[in-house]
């Protein structure tokens, strides 16, 4: 095991192009955020693990002898991340006295932490350890925070027990780990995403293990080598919505209305593989304003064709509306229904325009951040290149 500390960072995620297209056999675009989650770990020799998940004021400290009962039975490979372990999810939430239809934020991260680490350490001595995590992600909104603090967890823990070297040297501040080793943290993400959902599509631990933008379709996810960094304005209406729901809303209406809704399925494969074009020449020519007009275009006719078909929502209307008094161009992002939106924003876009829009957003009772998409995955930090701020929120316990 290395000894020290770990700063790890991983980013949320947006959907760029064909929410519930995905169900159907449509291409579905999914980008980085560069909203991230922050995870500090620290060894020690206190004969404890703790925890330390301020965005949701959560302090939990458990003995090292506590912990050893769970896992005597155990055996098989670490590195192996292929499916869950139902004995140790069982033991787990006995211990925590969790329920098996329980969905409270709180049991589900603690209860991921506890596995991927039990699973990690289990051919070892367990060690004593520090872990605090924060997000500049909202929880439950649909933008991978979950999916973030899984790919948080695996990568660390994977580093400190051994499974994979530390990417970070002595003069780096920032740095990335190798494609093979990228493979076992999204394994492993997978696994917490696994045990807080249930039956996750690997989108969203994806997009945080390798940031950028992916392409999905049919169950195959395919990370983009190259994508422009665009500015955004991400909006959370803070209307909760139900995924499952939303989906199942969306069959509906095609099982009712077959040929209306398959031709707009097809259109909306069409604009995630008209983006994906777009976006790809944006990195091997000069960007021009026609680019930008597309890309507005086909935020526009998507997020018609969301209404169309059902997800959209009054609050997501006024979004819309607001931006585009502006001459801004949003859409829905995630499954609908309410939740978030993103708002594409020109490089020569004022900040006074962009000041005033998202205060006017705010006044409709939205929360709203100025931000970008397209941004790097999973990286190992010095504490100099972590924000001020964030290192006082992780270094507090």
């Amino acid at each position: 095991m290395q000894d020290g500390e770990i700063y790890v960072s991983a980013p949320g995620k947006a959907i760029l192009h064909g929410e519930h297209a995905v169900v159907h056999g449509k291409v579905a675009l999914a980008v980085s955020l560069n909203l991230r989650t922050y995870l500090h770990l620290n060894t020690n020799n206190d004969g404890k693990v703790c925890i330390n998940l301020p965005n949701i004021d959560t302090f939990l400290s458990w003995d090292l002898s506590e912990l050893k009962q769970l896992i005597p039975y155990m055996c098989g490979k670490r590195e192996e991340a292929k499916r869950l372990d139902a004995e140790l999810l069982r033991r787990l939430r006995e211990f925590l006295d969790i329920s098996n239809g329980s969905l409270d934020t709180c049991n589900m991260a603690i209860l991921a932490f506890l596995y991927i680490y039990l699973s990690l350490f289990r051919l070892s001595e367990l060690p004593s350890l520090k872990v605090s995590v924060w997000s500049e992600l909202p929880t439950g909104a649909g933008l991978g925070s979950s999916a973030a603090y899984s790919v948080c967890l695996a990568a660390s823990l994977l580093t400190v027990s051994g499974a994979i070297p530390a990417p970070l040297k002595e003069w780096d501040h920032t740095a990335r780990w190798c494609q093979e080793d990228l493979e076992l943290i999204n394994s492993w993400a997978f696994q917490g995403e696994m045990i807080i959902h249930g039956n996750p599509s690997g989108v969203d631990n994806a997009v945080g293990t390798w940031g950028g933008m992916l392409r999905f379709l049919a169950g195959k996810i395919i990370p983009l080598s190259r994508v422009p960094l665009l500015r955004i304005l991400l909006t959370n209406t803070k209307v909760p919505r139900s995924t499952k729901v939303l989906v199942a809303r969306v069959k509906d209406k095609i099982n009712k209305f077959p040929s209306v809704m398959t031709p707009v399925l097809d259109s909306v494969d069409a604009i995630s593989c008209t983006c994906e074009k777009v976006l790809s020449e944006m990195t091997s020519e000069p960007i021009t304003g026609e680019h930008y007009n597309i890309l507005e275009e086909l935020i526009d006719i998507n997020q018609h064709h969301l209404n169309v078909m059902g997800v959209g929502h009054p609050a997501l209307d006024t979004l819309c509306r607001v931006t585009l008094a502006k001459g801004l161009h949003s859409k829905l992002t995630g499954a609908g229904g309410g939740g978030c939106g993103i708002t594409l924003l020109r490089p020569e876009t004022d900040s006074s325009v962009v000041q005033t829009t998202a205060q006017d957003l705010k006044d409709c009772g939205f929360d709203c951040w100025e931000t970008s998409i397209g941004g790097p995955g999973v990286q190992q930090h010095s504490p100099l290149s972590v924000k001020e701020e964030v290192l006082e929120i992780l270094n507090r316990y």
